[in-house]
This record gives structure tokens, sequence and C-alpha cells, in this order.
């Protein structure tokens, strides 16, 4: 699809590469200055909401840079002028809503990287588009590299074919401990109760079956929570027949409260591992957030992470069916 429209023109960040022909991040601008203002954004997006999903699809991440975005509620507004399908966040992290559909990014230490991930990765229905505002930008690092997912996969078959189609073949299966309450000490801190949104156990069962889980009760409150089988490469529509490298197996892999092994107990080989966690770094696409950016991920086609920060920095964060 060439670009066109008289409504945005394509500007350039640092960092942006040229993957199998597509630019990522694309930027978009204000087509002259008189066009940064919320409205006229919001009228451009919905004047040509067609073209720029496909955009998304496109090149998968798309961002938008210039335009006068000043705060939560017109981040909110953005988000609705698609008129896209709200979905729950489910997972770690812990976050508090701001306003409308737009909550905090992962509120854990600022000091400490998220590993790449597609968003909701281990759920059952992941949102399509992941959407990002940076509403403080961070004096020092606080990027959010990006990897196109099936460039993880071709290498890793370039490496480890039988490996590959191995784990493939039997699916996955992860588990991971949550406490009760929330530890925002922690990255991975929310507490099973905000995630399930009750603290009613039997209730949390429920909720977490709908979702394609299972939960051991741990003697100190907490739950471990097992997920499985799950893929380890996916193929989305609309995306040249791409396989994805739609797993958390490099997040998840011998960590402290967590684990990633082959649905029938069989464990994943650690070179395996770490070759792909050089692969999927090897692969990273960054740039540096300025104030009023809005970033669009296809949580499809990509992997994100968080690099560590100098305070402040406030990303808020929006997902989408």
């Amino acid at each position: 699809m060439e670009f066109s429209c008289m409504d945005f023109k394509v500007g350039k960040c640092q960092g942006q590469k040229l993957v199998d022909g597509e630019t990522m991040p694309l930027v978009l601008q204000p087509p002259v200055a008189d066009k940064a203002d919320i409205n006229s954004l919001l009228l451009a997006l919905k004047t040509n909401r067609e073209w720029f999903e496909q955009l998304i699809i496109k090149n998968s991440a798309v961002l938008l840079r210039g335009f006068d975005v000043k705060n939560a509620q017109e981040f909110n507004d953005i988000v609705e002028a698609f008129g896209w399908d709200d979905i729950r966040y489910v997972g770690p992290a812990p976050r508090t809503h701001v306003y409308g559909r737009v909550w905090t990014a992962n509120e854990g230490p600022l000091s400490e990287f998220i590993y790449y991930h597609h968003e909701m990765v281990l759920i059952t229905q992941s949102p399509k588009t992941l959407l990002l505002y940076c509403e403080v930008p961070p004096p020092e690092g606080g990027e959010t590299p990006f990897v196109p997912s099936f460039r993880v996969t071709e290498r890793m078959l370039e490496e480890f074919p039988e490996a590959v189609e191995e784990m493939d073949a039997k699916g996955l299966q992860y588990s991971f401990t949550a406490l009760s309450k929330n530890d925002t000490s922690s990255m991975r801190g929310r507490g099973w109760e905000d995630a399930f949104g009750t603290s009613d156990r039997a209730e949390a069962e429920r909720r977490a079956k709908a979702l394609g889980m299972d939960l051991e009760w741990q003697p100190n409150g907490a739950v471990k929570t097992v997920l499985g089988p799950r893929a380890l490469t996916r193929v989305f529509e609309g995306r040249k027949g791409r396989r994805m490298w739609f797993n958390t197996v490099v997040g998840m892999h011998g960590k402290e409260l967590s684990s990633a092994r082959m649905a029938d107990g069989t464990e994943i080989p650690e070179k395996v591992v770490k070759r792909c966690e050089e692969i999927i770094e090897e692969e990273s696409i960054e740039f540096k957030w300025e104030k009023g950016d809005v970033l669009f991920f296809d949580n499809m086609a990509l992997l994100h992470g968080r690099r560590p920060s100098l305070p402040p920095r406030r990303v808020l964060v929006a997902t989408c069916k």
C-alpha cells in the first residue's frame, strides 16, 4: 500500500529501521503547522480510519509525532476515535486506571528492564492493537523497544529447526506465582485479587478458567497460575503469512516466580533460550520518546519491552480488540 493521505505527512525518527520493505516505526506528522491540534488530529483519524488501520497492519508500528496531545483525556479521545472494543488487561504488571480506557503502563521500578512480550500473549484472547502515549518523557533511557516477531521465528528456524518444530508441535506450558495483594516494588507485582477483580477464590477460579488458566493455591495466600498448552508461533490473517514468535519463553523460562517448558513436561534447552534472547535483542528497534507521542503497535506482529529509565517517566496505555 503506497502512502497517500493529505491529512498526514511522513516524518522520521532516530532509530527507525527498514524491515522487509516496511519502515518501523512509520512516523506521521501534521501536514501543516495549524493542523497539529487535537481536534484536527481526531478529524483526520476518523476520516481516514480504514486507511490508518491498514497502515498499522502494514508497518506494525505507527508513531504520531508533533501533534499537541496534552493529557490522558485527549489520548482517550484518540482511542475512542476508532470505535475499537476495549479489552481488559490481565497480567502481572501493576497498573492504575487513569481516565476512560486509559491506564498507566507497568508501574514497576523504572530501574528495571521489562522484557519483550506480546501484550497478554498467555491469555486466550489478546489485544489486536496496543496504544501508548508519552505524557512525561524520561530524561534518560525509558525507551519502548520493539521487535518484529516474524524475524525471531525466521532466525530461530535457521539455527534450531528441530527444537522450534518440537516446541510448536507439543505446545508450551507456563506457570506464574502471584501474591494476594499488589507489590509495586516489582514489575511483576500485580496481586491475584487485582488481576481477577475479586478476593473470592471460587470466583477467581471461574474467571481464570474463562481465560484458559488453572489455579493452584499456595499456603501463604499466593496463587500459582498454570497455562497451557500454548502455541510457540502463530500466523495471523492479513500479515503476509508471517509466522510470529507468539510466546514468552525467554521472559518466563527459569525465573524465580515463573517457568516455561513444553506441554508434555519436556524441558526447553537452556542454549536455545539463551540464543533466542540474543536474537530478540539483535532485532530490536527503539526511539526516544517525546512529549505528546502516540504510538500504535500491531500486537499480533510485535514484541515490546521497556528500557531502564531515570525518573520521571509517564507513559499511558490502552488495549483494544
